[in-house]
């Protein structure tokens, strides 16, 4: 059964050679228009975004589909969408401002700005904050509502009365509260009120025309709407093949959290405008900036394996090489800055399971090749070790090839999920013989694992094998007798 791991599994660390930007011959400008084409139909998104920048210039900038599905309005370059919690990046570069201003320090509690704070909340410091490593209650219900009823003092006061969730600095849990309390802070100490500081002090500076707050209920010109693939029924959630209409409403107190509605040229522009010194001026800011929380552990913690840490209002995506920090919003927009790399890439989209970061490394592939997923970028250690060698003997030779790295090297351990992964992303490369044999070392290597049957079953079924699919779907069935999808296609085999 195909897992429910999103392809950012992968990306972990690895030994690749950084190549600069520079060093690569421009692609093929419709190489990646093609590649963007094939994403937008794969999950349904209506409208999409992407300016790339390197070399301090925008050198990619083209809008794709429909920005308003009843109308059939196409999208344009002047389409602005929503980037939901790419918002929180701008929070970290405005509280770096008044840091670098000396009006005060993210190692500082909470309490020497603001009064009326609950005894656990007052050493509570603003990096700790800002970082989601703060242990505040959240001001999100269960249903991924803003407590209070959108009125700021209704909110605070039901959030107040809530337990701290853990010790400060203990782990990364997401949480919004502290984007409301650093909000309060910026409008106390700028002296204006926090949304015209970041409107002020970087809309205006990067030349961000087109950007501004808002949300659903507001009339934007040119809004490219939100749309999903889910609704909800009863308590659950079910999940549609075509887009429907998202209603977000963000409280103007909550918009450090989330509220900017943008394009991808002027998130672009706010991208340059960042690294040549016009938003920050010390390096040591930018640095600080991106730098990822360390837990008490000595571990980061973040979203996934992907964007793995979590910085001064940038999640960031660590890894040995091709590191970068990369904003996401919604599950609809992300932007990835590749710290050692001149590279910065924007998507946006209008659907909120677009989820854009997950193919933007691969967009990276196309002006640094060795990103590609058909490279081997992106495996773990042992995946890349026993990929280099299949390279070199054949994947039919995929189950004595590991038993021989098993034995020259103990810690040699590819995992169920990682050779899993790796064998549906080898198929969708339609390299299907590599699929097939990683699948059937898989099974070799877990052999009571119901999942690892199913998926080879999977794609046996798919080169039409269907009398090998039948008994590992079966073998799938006995080893997890509740293993629907393993019963269903038993069902649908025994009736062609």
């Amino acid at each position: 059964m195909k897992l429910k791991i999103l392809t950012s599994i992968f990306l972990i660390q690895f030994g690749l050679l950084t190549l600069s930007v520079k060093a690569q011959e421009a692609p093929a400008t419709d190489s990646i228009d093609t590649f963007l084409k094939s994403k937008m139909q794969q999950r349904h998104i209506p409208a999409l975004q992407i300016a790339v920048v390197h070399d301090g210039k925008i050198i990619k900038d083209t809008t794709f589909g429909t920005a308003n599905l009843e109308y059939n309005i196409k999208a344009n370059d002047q389409t602005i969408f929503s980037v939901n919690s790419i918002t929180k990046a701008f929070t970290g570069i405005a509280v770096m401002q008044l840091a670098e201003e000396n009006k005060l320090k993210i190692t500082d509690p909470l309490s020497l700005y603001l009064d009326s704070l609950p005894d656990s909340w007052k050493n509570i410091t603003l990096q700790q904050v800002l970082t989601h490593t703060s242990g505040l209650p959240d001001l999100m219900d269960a249903e991924e509502q803003i407590m209070g009823h959108n009125d700021e003092r209704e909110a605070m006061q039901t959030v107040k009365l809530l337990p701290v969730e853990f010790k400060p600095g203990q782990k990364f849990s997401y949480n919004q509260t502290g984007y409301v309390l650093i909000g309060q802070i910026i409008t106390k100490l700028s002296g204006m009120h926090f949304t015209r500081f970041i409107e002020e002090r970087q809309f205006k500076v990067a030349g961000m025309n087109l950007t501004r707050f808002g949300d659903s209920y507001d009339v934007i010109p040119n809004y490219a709407g939100a749309y999903t693939l889910t609704r909800q029924m009863g308590a659950g959630f079910v999940k549609n093949s075509t887009p429907g209409h998202a209603y977000m409403q963000i409280p103007v107190f909550f918009r450090t959290a989330a509220g900017i509605q943008s394009t991808a040229t002027d998130l672009a522009n706010w991208i340059i405008a960042l690294k040549s010194g016009k938003l920050l001026k010390k390096q040591s800011s930018i640095d600080l900036l991106w730098t990822p929380a360390i837990l008490a552990n000595g571990k980061i913690g973040g979203f996934n394996r992907l964007t793995n840490g979590y910085a001064i209002g940038w999640p960031t995506v660590t890894r040995d090489e091709h590191p970068a920090v990369g904003p996401v919003g919604g599950g609809r927009s992300a932007l990835f800055v590749y710290l050692k790399d001149d590279l910065s890439i924007v998507v946006l989209t209008n659907l909120m399971q677009g989820n854009p970061d997950q193919f933007i490394d691969e967009i990276a592939g196309y002006y640094i090749p060795e990103m590609h997923k058909a490279n081997g970028f992106g495996l773990p250690k042992d995946l890349k070790k026993l990929r280099a060698e299949l390279l070199k003997q054949g994947f039919d030779k995929a189950i004595p090839v590991a038993a021989r790295l098993k034995k020259n090297d103990p810690s040699f351990n590819p995992g169920e999920n990682e050779l899993n992964g790796w064998g549906y992303e080898l198929l969708a490369q339609k390299n299907i013989k590599a699929a097939l044999s990683v699948f059937q070392l898989n099974v070799s290597l877990f052999p009571k694992s119901a999942n690892v049957y199913d998926s080879l079953a999977e794609v046996q079924e798919a080169t039409d094998n269907r009398t090998e699919a039948l008994i590992n779907y079966r073998q799938a069935l006995k080893i997890d007798p509740q293993n629907k999808h393993a019963a269903g296609r038993i069902q649908a085999l025994i009736k062609q």
